[in-house]
């Protein structure tokens, strides 16, 4: 049965093509093998197209915002008082 290949042209930077061609020759197989390999090994050590539970994804984007607790505090006290006014406007309206 054949295999099914895409040609494609990529633009890679020295370093990366070095590490393309050492990764080639440690495994003797050619460099687009090498690349095929070593994108699967990626892809499923970092789980392509599935997305983080909904609690991981929240842990990691306040890992990445490093708010501290001081600062959360006073946003959380704004858009409490945020949400307030804007609730008091609509009841006024609404009257």
């Amino acid at each position: 049965m054949a295999t099914t290949t895409v040609k494609t042209t990529y633009a890679l930077d020295l370093e990366t093509v070095g590490a393309l061609e050492a990764l080639a020759r440690r495994w003797n197989v050619s460099k687009s093998e090498a690349m095929r390999r070593a994108i699967r090994a990626s892809a499923s050590v970092h789980a392509v197209n599935v997305p983080p539970e909904p609690l991981q994804a929240l842990d990691e984007l306040q890992k990445v915002l490093t708010l501290a607790p001081a600062a959360a505090a006073r946003w959380s006290s704004q858009v409490r008082a945020e949400r307030r006014a804007g609730s008091r406007r609509r009841e006024e309206q609404k009257r």
